[in-house]
């Protein structure tokens, strides 16, 4: 038996004293880590390299409840009673109790071996697919769809990209138009990058109802029928990485979908999209810094035993220095992200999405930064082994191609680092006239 490797876990795990976590969420952590190692990361490879999980690795998480806590926090306490689930992972975890720290605990978790496609094929529609519905779809749709959908028994993805509309979402050109009859909306288009659309019976999708050229103001949320749905067309994606999470190509020819499956009011869904961003980019980094910590963990392992020059290479100063410079970066990336946790289990949803969108879209940003700094710095020092799909550099090899798959969905890099100043930006002077109206001092 041998000490943990450095960087291998975040420190609350290494014994370090944390103000965040409590006897709740330890116990979480501890319950959850060996039935992933066993359900989830003991194939993880094997199943990222055929690109599909069995079947049965999805029954076996809807089984346990092991889907429901990707939602966020809390859960739709209600609905689960209902349905009779009263608990997670076996009585470990009363839903009721579930906060925003358990998501991230369990989002850490989820990555543990480092690849991020074998969980993201579980839980991406529950996670970004069904807070749509729980929080803005009628209380009959609900009925309709609630049921099977948190029980596992169907699926659903968020479909809002398309070929020619990704971080500009207010540029989507799929169509829904009312039929003569006043039954169905008519839908055409086409979504594109759709994760877990290959396996999903229902998208959350965004469509346009508005006329063209109205932007944002004319964005739809619509609960679209996929599975042998008459018009609808899906083709699995072949992307760099996180391959076994089903990106999908979904095209939609004249599909018909009831009126009552509107999200909320018409023309409203780009508010209703902007109040899932923040638990998916907080999800996307946390994700993204646990795949960071163990592409670094495996090369200070792999450099304590390495040898060249006729020494170990963590003995060569150059490697000491990329070994510093990649853990400090990551080490401040989890206090971080750990402090947002933290910060969604005290502020009520509408003032943390008012407050914490332009932060969070900078800590995702950030968070895919350093996690292509650790991966680089993985595979510099396993040198060629870090460029061979097999062998002793297999694993970060495979994490390497995935860093993109980080810094891309969720909103381009780019476009979050702008986004995230004109928000502080913009809530700057909103607080300002605020203070100005009240007679307070100008800032």
């Amino acid at each position: 038996m041998s000490a943990p490797i450095p960087f291998s876990d975040p420190p609350y795990l290494l014994g370090l004293p944390s103000p965040y976590f409590t006897a709740s969420h330890r116990k979480w952590q501890a319950a959850i880590r060996p039935w992933l190692q066993t359900h989830l990361h003991n194939h993880a490879v094997e199943w990222e390299t055929s690109g599909t999980l069995p079947p049965e690795v999805f029954a076996a998480f809807a089984r346990e409840g092991m889907l429901l806590p990707a939602l966020p926090a809390p859960l739709p306490v209600a609905w689960l009673k209902r349905l009779g689930i009263d608990s997670l992972l076996g009585g470990t975890l009363p839903v009721e109790e579930f906060d925003a720290l358990h998501g991230y605990i369990f989002a850490d978790e989820m990555v543990r071996s480092g690849l991020a496609g074998p969980g993201a094929s579980l839980t991406t529609g529950m996670a970004f697919g069904m807070p749509l519905i729980l929080k803005f779809g009628s209380p009959s749709l609900q009925e309709r769809v609630l049921p099977d959908l948190l029980t596992g028994r169907k699926r659903c993805c968020i479909a809002i990209t398309e070929p020619d509309a990704g971080s500009d979402v207010a540029g989507i050109t799929t169509t829904a138009a009312r039929s003569e009859c006043g039954r169905w909306w008519i839908v055409n288009g086409a979504k594109k990058w759709i994760t877990n659309g290959i396996w999903s019976d229902y998208a959350s999708m965004a469509v346009r109802t508005g006329p063209p050229g109205s932007g944002a103001a004319g964005i739809s949320l619509l609960l679209v029928p996929l599975k042998g749905q008459p018009g609808v067309t899906m083709r699995r994606l072949s992307v760099s990485g996180i391959t076994s999470s089903g990106t999908t190509y979904i095209e939609l020819d004249d599909v018909r979908v009831p009126v009552d499956n509107l999200i909320g009011d018409e023309n409203q869904g780009m508010r209703y999209i902007m109040t899932n961003f923040n638990h998916e980019r907080l999800a996307v980094a946390t994700g993204a810094t646990r795949q960071a910590r163990v592409a670094l963990a495996a090369a200070f392992e792999y450099v304590l035993k390495r040898e060249a020059f006729g020494k170990p290479l963590v003995e060569q100063p150059v490697v000491r220095h990329r070994l510093a410079k990649a853990g400090a970066l990551l080490e401040s990336l989890t206090a971080w992200v750990e402090q947002f946790a933290f910060m969604m289990t005290k502020l009520p949803h509408q003032q943390a999405d008012t407050m914490l969108g332009g932060p969070t879209a900078l800590l995702k940003a950030h968070a895919g930064m350093i996690f292509k700094e650790c991966a680089d710095t993985a595979v510099l020092l396993f040198g060629g082994n870090g460029f061979t799909r097999t062998g002793q550099g297999q694993l970060v090899e495979m994490i390497y191609r995935e860093v993109m798959g980080s810094r891309i969905p969720g909103g381009s890099e780019d476009v979050l680092l702008d986004l995230a100043v004109r928000q502080l930006v913009k809530i700057y002077k909103v607080q300002t006239k605020m203070l100005q109206a009240a007679g307070g001092a100008k800032l």
